[in-house]
């Protein structure tokens, strides 16, 4: 029986029930979940850990979102990022996050059915431009 390996997702949010929501949903669909609650740790397992996507809110008690998003982007340009507001849908922000080069933008009023299928979304991009490269 062909096992594949499980995906490796951090998920940074600073409010413990979205991460434990998010961890419990996000493994029982076969990833293997991280979770941090700051920049500075999402930053540090990202530098000890290897990610295939990182879903990170926008707006984390300690730090901007989106200058989190530019450091990832910086250190890792070829790991995925999906941004996640509890705000709702702001044009502005999703703008921001796009040209800042999030690979996604959900807020925490979707459906967890449909934040996960912005995630498959993410994997199979990043997947076809890491084959494109080779």
């Amino acid at each position: 029986m062909n096992h594949l390996p499980r995906l490796n997702l951090l998920v940074v949010d600073d409010e413990l029930p979205v991460r434990e929501l998010m961890h419990a949903f996000l493994e029982k669909r076969g990833y293997h979940v991280t979770t941090a609650a700051t920049d500075t740790e999402a930053l540090h397992l990202a530098g000890e850990m290897t990610f295939d996507l990182v879903i990170l809110d926008v707006a984390l008690a300690d730090a901007d979102g989106l200058e989190l998003l530019a450091d990832f982007k910086m250190r890792f340009p070829d790991l995925p990022v999906i941004m996640m507001t509890g705000m709702g849908y702001d044009d502005e922000l999703l703008q921001e996050a796009l040209e800042k080069g999030a690979a996604g933008y959900v807020t925490k009023t979707l459906p967890l059915d449909q934040i996960l299928m912005e995630v498959h979304r993410a994997l199979r991009q990043s997947a076809s431009r890491a084959l494109a490269v080779r």
